[in-house]
């Protein structure tokens, strides 16, 4: 490309113009989305059994994301000799938030629900912003007319709580709820550690059901690779992102920060890796709380992991289709 032509245009920096994600271009007819990657914000936090906040976490992302607006050519890894997210070769649009009723967590989770099916239906990669974790149900419950998926969750706690107190859809039972799903063929849990929200006998039913539990250290003690190979080959992929699978000395704005967590090449390499192996085709980034972060730093790890994971799952897709 020219000086000229990569020179044309608005400069459009950063800090100018409209907070949508990556600054990308916002659709706001859900019948209209023409893209490989849909992204949906679920502001939605009445799952919450400790702190709450996670409600501004997609307004947070967004604005933290437009620090990686690359500009007009993509971004160039020199590490890897590829431009992801060439505009040229991929298109990514903000279609919003679902509609969040406030203290209503079955019509919110229908809301968010239909902007995932309005995606799929558009077949393009959903990537949803929370919210707390229980958003993950509905966005698991939208996948149930395609093709079965893996669920591979980046989390501090297992979520497997079947139900407390009447409780069965709150941000401790997406995963119970998704291994219960038939199309659902399994579950990666990945980076659960300490004191969890799921009790031992919970750990025994996800392992009955059809999950691998791993934990930090059980991560790097046998390595990246050999974490990859225990994950099915070649399957389908739904990704679920708990930031608080990140040690709070890089990610303390969310809810339930747990110490021993994930630094930030350790999850990009294995989702990375993740890409490689299968088909990704949905992906949820939860939890971050802002205003326990006045550093905005939980923030931008979200935006940042999310615009280099949405590049290497396009870029895979691209060489494979």
């Amino acid at each position: 490309m020219s000086a000229h032509s990569y020179n044309s245009g608005r400069l459009n920096l950063p800090f100018v113009g409209i907070c949508t994600f990556g600054k990308y271009p916002y659709v706001e007819n859900w019948d209209e989305i023409s893209a490989d990657v849909a992204v949906l914000g679920a502001p939605f936090d009445s799952g919450s059994q400790w702190r709450s906040g996670a409600r501004m976490g997609p307004r947070a992302i967004r604005e933290a994301s437009t620090l990686f607006s690359f500009g007009h050519n993509g971004a160039y890894d020199h590490e890897d000799d590829i431009t992801y997210l060439d505009p040229t070769k991929v298109t990514i649009v903000d279609i919003g938030d679902a509609d969040i009723i406030h203290t209503d967590t079955l019509q919110s989770h229908a809301n968010i629900e239909l902007g995932v099916r309005k995606i799929l239906k558009a077949n393009a990669i959903p990537v949803v912003l929370g919210g707390d974790h229980s958003v993950n149900i509905p966005c698991i419950n939208a996948f149930d007319d395609q093709d079965p998926i893996h669920v591979v969750q980046i989390d501090a706690h297992l979520d497997f709580v079947d139900e407390r107190h009447g409780v069965r859809f709150g941000h401790g039972n997406p995963m119970r709820r998704a291994a219960e799903k038939t199309y659902v063929t399994g579950l990666s849990q990945i980076g659960i550690r300490n004191v969890s929200s799921t009790a031992k006998e919970g750990y025994a039913d996800a392992r009955s059901m059809g999950s691998d539990i791993q934990s930090v250290r059980q991560v790097r003690k046998m390595g990246i690779e050999a974490m990859l190979a225990r994950i099915p080959k070649g399957k389908r992929y739904y990704l679920t992102i708990d930031i608080d699978a990140f040690d709070p000395s890089i990610a303390p704005g969310t809810g339930t920060p747990s110490h021993g967590g994930f630094i930030y090449y350790e999850v990009l390499e294995l989702l990375a890796g993740l890409a490689k192996r299968g088909e990704v085709v949905g992906i949820d980034l939860v939890e971050v709380a802002p205003d326990y972060d006045h550093a905005g730093s939980t923030s931008t790890l979200a935006a940042q992991l999310l615009m280099n994971v949405i590049g290497r799952v396009l870029h895979e897709k691209s060489i494979n289709s």
